[in-house]
C-alpha cells in the first residue's frame, strides 16, 4: 500500500502531490527541499513512492525502474488515495513529472486536477539528445509549469528553447541550475536555497492563476 510524507498545512487550498525521480527516493534530499519550500508558501505537500522504489527499502534491491508507462496506474492509484480536498497539483521530480504528465489530459478533462508541476522534467536521456521524451507535451491541455535548471543534463535551455511545446506549458528557468536544480554559487551567485526559494515563489503565483 502506498505510503505518503505529508509537508505543510493539511487544510490549504491547494495540495501538491509529486513522485520522486528514476533513482532516488520520495524522502531524498532534493525531495525533501523542495517539499519545505512549497509547504513555506502555503501548499499542502504529499510525497509518494513507486512501489519499485518502496522494495528498494526491505529488498535492499537496485533493480532498475519500469519504463514511464508502466507506472501511469501507479500515480492513478495514488491519486485516488490521497482523495486530496480543495484544488490538486499533481507532479514530480525528473521521472515523476514525467509520469505526472501522462496521466494529467484525462486528470484535468475529468476536473481532478488544477495543474501540472514538473521539478527537473527528462526531456531526453543524458547525452542521447535525439532521444526526445515530448512527444504528448506538444498537445497538452493541462496547465503545467516546468522548472527546469539551465545547465540540466536532461535538457538544457538552448535544447528546449527549440523543442515544440503545448501553449499551456510554462518553463521556470534557473539559472545554472542541474538536473536537482542546483547552481554552482561561484559561477553563478545563487545557493540551492535560492533556487528553491524562487521555484516555490513562482509556483505559487502560477498557481492562483489556475481556473481549477
Amino acid at each position: 500500500m502506498q505510503q505518503f510524507i505529508f509537508d505543510g498545512n493539511p487544510d490549504a487550498d491547494v495540495t501538491i502531490l509529486l513522485a520522486h525521480g528514476a533513482g532516488a527516493p520520495m524522502d531524498s534530499a532534493s525531495m525533501t527541499l523542495a517539499a519545505a519550500a512549497l509547504a513555506s508558501v502555503g501548499f499542502s505537500v504529499a510525497r509518494f513512492e513507486f512501489d519499485y522504489m518502496a522494495s528498494r527499502r526491505s529488498s535492499g534491491s537496485r533493480k532498475p525502474p519500469p519504463k514511464a508507462e508502466k507506472l501511469t496506474p501507479e500515480y492513478l492509484a495514488a491519486v485516488e488515495r490521497l482523495s486530496a480536498t480543495g484544488r490538486l497539483i499533481i507532479g514530480g521530480k525528473s521521472m515523476g513529472g514525467r509520469v505526472a504528465s501522462m496521466v494529467g489530459d484525462d486528470l484535468f478533462t475529468a476536473s481532478k486536477i488544477a495543474g501540472l508541476l514538473c521539478l527537473g522534467y527528462p526531456f531526453h536521456p543524458p547525452e542521447k539528445p535525439e532521444n526526445l521524451r515530448t512527444a504528448h507535451l506538444e498537445g497538452m491541455g493541462t496547465p503545467a509549469l516546468i522548472v527546469q535548471g539551465t545547465r540540466d543534463e536532461f535538457g538544457t535551455r538552448p535544447e528546449v528553447e527549440t523543442y515544440h511545446l503545448s501553449a499551456s506549458i510554462d518553463v521556470l528557468w534557473l539559472e545554472d541550475g542541474d538536473h536537482d536544480l542546483k547552481p554552482r554559487k561561484s559561477i553563478s551567485g545563487f545557493t540551492a536555497a535560492d533556487h528553491m526559494k524562487t521555484m516555490a515563489a513562482a509556483t505559487r503565483a502560477w498557481a492562483e492563476k489556475l481556473s481549477r
